[in-house]
């Protein structure tokens, strides 16, 4: 049986029905809410062979959920002359959309469309006995998205960041297969994040898309760690298999001599190995060859160890206190919205290291997978996080289960980075009873799903106490202060209060400072949306905040100025301009020099220390 015999079935099945139902039909998505595609299904392609389904789709907007009202994908997919009866949508007919994309970015007219999207691309299908399991992967698609193969649902994802995998094995037929994926980019209360937050509300399927064949028993996830017990002489692996059986994973880490075999029961295996590898770091990222196999399915990995932990208030690397100097950064550009390209993180990441930068804030939910991986590389540590954003409905259990979600498919994807040290549970979230409990929940499942690293959120400061204070600081690692005098609060008096009346037990980032500035306009110091005033606004905020002994870092508001609607003064236009480089990636503000002689200077400071000279 084939897409056409499949679809031909649906066809004569619903001729007897009514052909206006569906515009009464105001219950119309909920079939297509459940089952949910989860973390749980997430299988890491990148480290495997696969098959691109990048470039050209099929691709129809739909205002009015008519794909759903009208059950297009039950249409037997037929050139329009054979239709049985007429018909609002024509799969084959469409629209080419080249993927990844934002549809957001690619014609005017479509650039505020809110709404749902369809995607349609016919599969070859060749069975293969040796790997009869084939998955969907998908990077990331804003915001929820509706699998659909040959007329039958499969699952539906929520979260816009995050990728997901979905199992199409027991409805793909040898030859034709037609493949649709209904993508929703509808800002709503009980999402995540809500309906009001400060970027751009991009629409699409704007990250990778892969089928993946596997064995009937494959390695769903794995991992391998440095202890954290401080001893640096043992690795932990993690391995979780496909189906809750008994199988053998080998281990094989070249540059350790290690060959190990796993004894996986009922599906997991966790298992501590002697070792003494060479730390990664910023100085030294060091990455080792990481190989598991199971049978003919093999997972490779380059994988750096390295320990990150706190002491009172500091937090240490390998044993090391140290400084976290970073900067803020939307995964954002004018031309391409959403879609991230290697070139353009390599442009970031060399733009921050220029600034003196160790270390990057990736704001404000899980940007693209080789971000983390180029930062391995490359010796950057960052902070990662999912967009519990400013008024959540935390009293809602589907918002949470929803965040809960997106955060395990964000540790799941990179609990094997060594440069992510830190994950980010919420921004700028008023002090609740719901909200503690929300949070909490959180940080129990971020330590739940990877005990190695630490857990940070953006806090407000208590306005009545003027102090850091927030309930939520008991349940996290790392103190995340959003923080805009000089700007939002123009008198500096309020910060030097504040750094004041704080006595903190934990470790304080400054994770959000700055202000406006429009590129090429200058004036006073006292001049609103000038460069000078942004540079005076981070000269100020850096004279004082690396006086206060309890700050272990730094990330200001931001490295390039990204799109936001919020912001419509005759200076911002759309645009968000706290960058210290305009959104072209390339025009740099006076505070750019501002920020980077503190950073650069930091460094030679800790170097001294360090290699103190000694007179002849």
């Amino acid at each position: 049986m084939n897409a056409h015999t499949t679809n031909a079935n649906n066809d004569a099945k619903h001729s007897a029905v009514d052909p206006f139902a569906h515009l009464h039909d105001e219950d119309y998505a909920q079939s297509t809410n459940t089952p949910t595609i989860g973390a749980d299904t997430l299988v890491d392609w990148s480290t495997r062979a696969h098959l691109p389904l990048d470039g050209p789709w099929h691709f129809t907007l739909d205002l009015f959920d008519e794909g759903l009202r009208q059950k297009w994908y039950q249409d037997t997919p037929l050139p329009a002359p054979q239709w049985p009866k007429p018909r609002d949508y024509d799969a084959g007919q469409g629209l080419v959309l080249n993927l990844p994309a934002c549809w957001t970015t690619q014609r005017p007219e479509w650039r505020y469309f809110e709404g749902a999207a369809w995607y349609t691309r016919m599969l070859t299908h060749v069975p293969d006995a040796a790997r009869p399991r084939t998955l969907l992967c998908v990077g990331a698609a804003n915001y929820q998205s509706r699998v659909f193969l040959n007329g039958s649902f499969l699952g539906t994802h929520l979260g816009g960041s995050t990728p997901f995998c979905v199992e199409l094995s027991a409805h793909l037929h040898a030859g034709e297969n037609r493949l649709q994926i209904q993508v929703d980019n509808r800002r709503e209360r009980q999402r995540v994040p809500m309906q009001h937050f400060d970027w751009f509300n991009h629409g699409g399927i704007y990250r990778e898309v892969a089928l993946l064949h596997l064995p009937a028993l494959f390695i769903r996830d794995a991992s391998v760690q440095l202890q954290p017990d401080g001893s640096y002489q043992h690795l932990v692996a993690d391995v979780t298999l496909s189906d809750a059986v008994d199988a053998d994973v080998e281990l094989r880490i070249a540059g350790l001599g290690i060959a190990h075999t796993i004894r996986v029961r009922a599906g997991h295996a966790k298992v501590v190995l002697p070792a003494q590898p060479r730390l990664w770091s910023p100085e030294d990222p060091y990455r080792y060859q990481v190989e598991f196999r199971l049978g003919e399915d093999v997972v490779r990995d380059l994988v750096g160890f390295r320990e990150i932990r706190t002491v009172g208030q500091r937090i240490l690397l390998n044993g090391q206190s140290i400084y976290l100097k970073g900067i803020c950064v939307h995964e954002d550009d004018a031309d391409l919205g959403k879609v991230s390209t290697e070139q353009d993180v390599r442009r970031r990441f060399a733009d921050a290291r220029e600034l003196g930068c160790n270390f990057l804030r990736l704001s404000h939910y899980p940007h693209h997978a080789h971000v983390a991986r180029i930062a391995d590389e490359l010796g950057f540590l960052l902070w990662e996080e999912i967009p519990v954003y400013w008024a959540i409905a935390f009293a809602n259990p589907a918002t949470l289960a929803d965040a809960r979600n997106q955060l395990a498919e964000l540790v799941r994807r990179d609990r094997n980075r060594a440069s992510v040290i830190l994950w980010g549970v919420g921004n700028e979230n008023e002090d609740s009873d719901a909200r503690l409990a929300f949070m909490r929940e959180l940080a129990d499942t971020a330590r739940a799903h990877d005990a190695t690293r630490l857990i940070a959120a953006a806090c407000l400061i208590n306005r009545q106490k003027f102090c850091i204070e927030d309930r939520l600081t008991e349940h996290i690692d790392v103190i995340g202060i959003n923080e805009y005098f000089g700007w939002y609060e123009p008198d500096f008096s309020g910060l030097d209060r504040l750094l004041h009346a704080s006595a903190p037990d934990k470790p304080v980032l400054i994770s959000e400072t700055g202000a406006d500035a429009l590129a090429g306009h200058h004036g006073r110091t006292n001049e609103f949306f000038t460069e000078e005033c942004q540079a005076h606004v981070f000269e100020q905020q850096i004279e004082r905040l690396s006086k206060a002994p309890y700050i272990c870092g730094m990330t200001p508001w931001l490295l390039y100025d990204f799109r936001s609607e919020r912001r419509q003064t005759v200076f911002n236009q759309g645009f968000n301009r706290k960058g210290l480089i305009a959104e072209d990636k390339t025009t740099r503000k006076l505070a750019f020099d501002v920020l980077a002689n503190f950073y650069h200077q930091h460094k030679q400071a800790q170097e001294r220390q360090q290699h103190p000279s000694h007179p002849p």
